[in-house]
């Protein structure tokens, strides 16, 4: 069966592929995209390896080699072997202050009966203190590890239960 979508590339993004896959510090899914690119170039100085042999040599499935030749035609080479971005943006749930409640209840004593906060108990306290009309303990989650990572680690009293 013929290829519908040939991968034939220039010198300078053969050049740049080397360089993406030789620095080692990009994610593994964008080296394995730029190998199979590599692998699949059927210009003058290319290998034009088979799908199958592709999807052997890098452990992929030939639906998955297929798949990369198919971006490459709508995008180019940077296109494929970097990270698509998000076409949605999501609101977030809670704004700043609401963010602030949150922490300040996490950060103080537990329920009694309880060692430590959990996040669905911290979800029902939100709930019950009038502050949001209703909030899932996954919103809590990320909203806790979100600015976990920007305060200090007085948060690791919250259980994930």
């Amino acid at each position: 069966m013929p290829k519908t979508h040939r991968v034939e590339l220039t010198n300078d993004d053969r050049r740049w592929l080397f360089e993406f896959i030789g620095r080692g510090e990009a994610p593994v899914r964008e080296q394995t995209r730029a190998r199979v690119l590599l692998k699949a170039d059927e210009g003058p100085e290319g290998p034009a390896w088979s799908d199958d042999w592709i999807a052997e040599a890098l452990e992929l499935s030939t639906g998955g080699v297929a798949g990369i030749r198919r971006r490459f035609s709508k995008r180019g080479v940077k296109g494929t072997v970097k990270r698509k971005a998000p076409d949605r943006e999501y609101e977030t749930k809670l704004d700043g202050e609401q963010e602030a409640d949150l922490i300040r209840i996490a950060c103080s004593e537990a329920p009694e009966g309880r060692s430590q906060w959990s996040l669905r108990l911290l979800a029902d306290r939100m709930v019950e203190l009038n502050i949001v009309e209703d909030l899932s303990h996954e919103t809590v989650r990320q909203t806790l590890r979100t600015d976990r990572s920007q305060t200090d680690s007085s948060l690791t009293g919250v259980a994930s239960g």
